[in-house]
């Protein structure tokens, strides 16, 4: 039986890189009390505002709040925002000295205005190019330097196709891995699905899976999910697919071997965010243990812990632990 007290006391040893497209989450409360004479459109009246970490910084918060020690690998704009999130990162102890600032950018923000707990509207503001050439050696010699001091046990590539990772950039950053016996993980999106070839674990969730293998499958089977693990090692060579599947659980195969777990029942609020605490729990878990069943089981309840939660919220640690305990013991 998995001593999980022991286990959770393996995080704060761990050093973690997350690499990817950051983002300022700005969340503005308020109430409405009548539509606006100007448009038919509700008039909300604010009476809270709350700037909170965002995109691959959340895994990066994820991982901080069991423990480990984590840096941030990206690239921000040189703004306010920019600013900001710093000072967030900073305030949650995570290392900003591997960040990258560039004029050429903007810091990739998301402004909610939410009343009585629904999402009312949803304001972007960001550059989806990728990378410049500058920009890119710039990141991949910060990264390298991360590497050569800290020596992290895990990189967790956290993509959403904001433009950071390029197919360049990621190739580059597994070989370093490689060569320094650093693990890998990757939350993928889209643009760059197939780029991250040779990774340790490959975690999409099975929207993503469809819709890069065109499937049509409305509910895979166990046999369905394996088929798909052949699919996507045929052209990855990655050792362990992870596959998020919303309320059903989670899919993992390593080795011939694999498992659908199933998912804890939650009363859920909000879904945004659960990706990034699944992978950033996946691999300390995995990191700490090798072991990649107990790393399935934990994320899985992990991720379900923070739809518990409205708006991106990190995983708590006594939280997960005494739920850890009380359904793997």
């Amino acid at each position: 039986m998995t001593d999980f007290q022991k286990l959770f006391s393996i995080f704060p040893t761990l050093t973690v890189g997350v690499m990817g497209d950051v983002m300022l989450d700005t969340y503005m409360w308020g109430k409405v009390e009548r539509i606006s004479p100007e448009a038919p459109v509700p008039v909300v009246s604010l009476n809270k505002k709350e700037y909170r970490i965002g995109g691959a910084g959340n895994v990066a918060w994820n991982c901080q709040s069991l423990g480990a020690k984590v840096s941030i690998l990206s690239v921000t704009g040189n703004d306010t925002e920019a600013d900001l999130l710093t000072d967030l990162f900073e305030a949650n102890q995570i290392d900003t000295s591997y960040l990258v600032k560039s004029v050429d950018r903007t810091t990739t923000s998301k402004t909610r205005i939410i009343s009585r707990n629904q999402q009312m509207m949803r304001l972007d503001a960001e550059i989806t190019d990728d990378l410049n050439e500058q920009e890119e050696a710039k990141l991949l010699n910060s990264v390298s330097d991360f590497i050569a001091r800290e020596d992290p046990d895990i990189i967790i590539f956290e993509d959403y196709d904001k433009g950071v990772l390029t197919a360049g950039l990621i190739s580059k950053v597994i070989a370093l891995c490689k060569e320094s016996g650093v693990l890998t993980a990757v939350d993928p999106k889209r643009k760059n699905f197939f780029n991250y070839k040779g990774v340790d674990i490959f975690k999409p969730n099975l929207k993503e899976v469809k819709e890069a293998l065109n499937l049509l499958l409305a509910d895979p089977s166990k046999a369905d999910l394996e088929q798909i693990h052949a699919s996507l090692h045929s052209q990855l060579s990655h050792a362990i697919s992870f596959i998020t599947l919303s309320e059903k659980g989670v899919f993992y195969e390593e080795n011939g071997k694999s498992t659908i777990i199933p998912s804890h029942l939650r009363n859920i609020a909000d879904v945004s965010g659960a990706g990034d605490t699944v992978i950033a729990v996946a691999s300390l878990v995995y990191a700490a243990t090798h072991n990649v069943q107990l790393m399935a089981e934990i994320a899985n309840i992990a991720g379900g812990l923070v739809c518990e939660e409205v708006g991106t919220v990190s995983v708590s640690r006594d939280k997960l632990l005494a739920e850890c305990e009380l359904l793997l013991s």
